[in-house]
């Protein structure tokens, strides 16, 4: 594989992931997908764990505000988006469960940030 072949979104990421591993003291996970999305090669979808959070930060670009529907029910992320000459989907399993209720989401520069408290709480069993 040339240079030429090489994804440039892959050293954004990659630095991404250095600058919050010494923000965060190597504290969360972080994944990144892409080329197999329904979004096709130009969107990367990255997800970053810590103990409180999870975030996801994808990159859509060509894609409006307007157009993106984002849905999530805890375990599964949906990102849907419809354009004049496009339709998009793409569905994220989180590394965690996210109480689907605490996202907050923004959209500047064709980038979707979206930030969930964990909710990995489970009930303990008392054994009789």
């Amino acid at each position: 594989m040339g240079s030429r072949d090489r994804d440039p979104f892959d050293d954004i990421f990659n630095e991404l992931s250095r600058m919050m591993d010494e923000m965060m003291g190597n504290n969360f996970e972080m994944r990144v997908q892409g080329g197999e999305s329904g979004f096709g090669n130009d969107v990367h979808i990255t997800t970053q764990t810590d103990d409180d959070h999870v975030y996801v930060v994808a990159d859509l670009p060509g894609i409006e505000k307007d157009a993106i529907d984002v849905k999530c029910d805890g375990k599964t992320l949906t990102i849907t988006a419809v354009t004049d000459h496009r339709e998009y989907e793409d569905q994220l399993r989180l590394p965690v469960t996210v109480d689907e209720h605490s996202a907050k989401a923004t959209f500047n520069n064709s980038i979707l940030e979206i930030t969930f408290e964990r909710n990995d709480s489970s009930a303990d069993i008392d054994l009789n």
